[in-house]
């Protein structure tokens, strides 16, 4: 099993930045591919970004809405996935979860991230 807990969420105003961060604990190989989802107020989730890694970074990549604005990252040494957000804009507001799965791949689909962290609430005014 692996554990995520996430933060750094608050509050900012539009042209703002946060970076979020993500703590993983457990059997840490059952987590070579973490993504960021998030989901606003009445929006089904979403994922913003994911990073494959067994040691070595392998393979990134970042949804269109924010391309150019977010950027993830990982230290493996630590096992902290972070989420650094720049130029934040009011749609951006939502609850930001991290979410961890064993095997390496490139989808951003819900539905295939089987470990899931509690969330950290972002909101952009």
């Amino acid at each position: 099993h692996v554990q995520l807990v996430e933060s750094g969420g608050g509050s900012v105003q539009a042209g703002g930045s946060l970076r979020l961060s993500c703590a993983a604990s457990g059997y840490i190989y059952s987590s070579k591919c973490m993504a960021w989802f998030r989901q606003g107020p009445g929006k089904e989730r979403e994922g913003v970004a994911l990073l494959n890694s067994d040691g070595r970074l392998i393979y990134i990549t970042h949804a269109d809405s924010v391309r150019g604005r977010f950027t993830i990252s990982k230290d493996n040494a630590k096992n902290i996935l972070y989420l650094q957000m720049n130029d934040l804009k009011p749609e951006d507001t939502a609850m930001y979860y991290c979410a961890a799965r064993a095997s390496l791949g490139a989808t951003l689909t819900v539905a295939r991230y089987r470990y899931w962290g509690q969330g950290t609430q972002v909101t952009v005014s």
